[in-house]
């Protein structure tokens, strides 16, 4: 894109009738019928979707600590291809994201990136220990603006800790994202709990482990009156509990992860470690009850967990292989494939659940924001009709562990916008 003025030319927005859509600068100028381009630059865009930029309230970059596996640079080039124009960038970095001087360089280095925007989230423990609350207040008051924490990777198992991190947090409307798993039930465990674990002989991890710390933390919310937002829900009993929560006007928000919508446990009987994830893979049952419950909103957005690893840490024995998968780069083609294609969502419905929801919840400006004059130009034009088999030889990510090697998926990301700057075209970085 050569101008400051771009056409986006016959989209569908946000699946509606075709439109034209005129960016100046990094606003969006006019959303109507067959706009003249004059001096802009066009984009065709028959037949395509086009989307408010999609924001991603969980993603590892790893940087600074695990460049092996990911920096911010490679990390927000696989959110562009992604459709992605805000990431949050979780804390379990070396050294860890529990200090203002760990948040704001991670800030800095995504403002360097220019690929999206990368809103660090700070540590609720120093180290993630789980002993003692971080610098919440002083990551809140950096360049950075920290509002959402978590121990990811790590549950915040104390209950006394847990409940002084969310009464912290009130001061600034901050929210603490909870690693939901109780680490007594989940000593060794190597996946899911239930009959593939037992026919297997691995270690199992139990839905209740999830569970119970949901039902806790949700009454801890409701008592304190604070916000808590449940990373990665996973099992059917986890949805019933926040739907109950929100049946009390508590303020309790959760996600779930593209990988959870679409994979069961039945695949670690190959005993491929591309499977192997926190939280494990579960059930068709728990499938199904995940894909309802983000239709009806009990869940509120889908989240990536886009967890890194270099080729080392997976190719190896089930037992040694680190936990985690990459999503950016596929994300929406599952969703596609689990929410649109099975008429459980519309496109408006995956705008809702993939920008307008996260940004809300991760009290982000500029992002989730409608398609429409006077907003900022953060767009991602999508081509749905396009099929084709996922090939990570070609990610922009630095790892390769995802679970969709040589699966096909449906859609893809075409163009991305950040503030009116193409960051992707026609499929590639810009």
């Amino acid at each position: 894109m050569t101008t400051n003025k771009i056409l986006i030319r016959g989209a569908r927005v946000l699946g509606g009738e075709p439109q034209d859509v005129l960016i100046d600068g990094g606003t969006i100028a006019a959303v109507t019928d067959a706009i003249e381009p004059g001096e802009a630059s066009v984009v065709e865009a028959a037949g395509k979707i086009l989307l408010p930029g999609l924001v991603d309230l969980h993603t590892h970059l790893r940087e600074p600590g695990r460049e092996d596996s990911e920096t911010v640079l490679t990390g927000t080039r696989a959110a562009a291809v992604g459709g992605f124009t805000a990431v949050h960038a979780m804390a379990n970095t070396f050294p860890v994201a529990d200090t203002a001087g760990v948040v704001e360089q991670v800030w800095r280095l995504g403002r360097e990136s220019g690929y999206c925007d990368v809103q660090p989230v700070g540590a609720v423990t120093v180290g993630l220990e789980g002993k003692q609350l971080a610098e919440l207040g002083a990551m809140h008051d950096s360049a950075a603006g920290v509002r959402v924490f978590s121990d990811d990777g790590k549950c915040v198992d104390d209950a006394v800790i847990m409940r002084r991190a969310l009464e912290y947090v009130k001061a600034f409307d901050g929210v603490i994202a909870q690693h939901a798993q109780e680490p007594r039930l989940t000593e060794g465990a190597q996946m899911n709990e239930g009959v593939v674990s037992a026919e297997l002989g691995l270690g199992g991890w139990p839905a209740v482990a999830e569970e119970s710390i949901i039902a806790r933390d949700v009454l801890l919310a409701a008592h304190v009156g604070s916000r808590v937002h449940i990373c990665h829900l996973s099992t059917a009993g986890s949805v019933e509990i926040v739907r109950w929560a929100k049946s009390k006007g508590w303020d309790v928000t959760a996600e779930v992860t593209p990988h959870h919508l679409l994979l069961t446990d039945e695949l670690v009987r190959s005993y491929n470690p591309v499977y192997k994830v926190n939280p494990p893979l579960r059930t068709e049952t728990d499938v199904m009850a995940l894909r309802e419950a983000l239709a009806d909103g009990t869940i509120d957005c889908v989240a990536t967990d886009h967890a890194p690893h270099p080729h080392e840490d997976k190719d190896c024995e089930w037992g040694a292989a680190a936990m985690g998968m990459v999503g950016l780069e596929t994300a929406l083609s599952v969703v596609q494939e689990t929410m649109i294609e099975t008429g459980l969502l519309d496109w408006a419905g995956v705008a809702d659940r993939m920008s307008f929801r996260p940004a809300r919840i991760g009290r982000l400006d500029g992002h989730g924001r409608p398609v429409s004059a006077g907003e900022p130009a953060n767009l991602t034009l999508v081509d749905p009709a396009y099929r084709g088999a996922v090939d990570p030889a070609g990610f922009a990510s630095r790892s390769r562990n995802t679970p969709y090697e040589g699966r096909e998926l449906p859609g893809r990301v075409t163009h991305t916008f950040l503030r009116g700057r193409a960051t992707v075209v026609d499929g590639n970085l810009a």
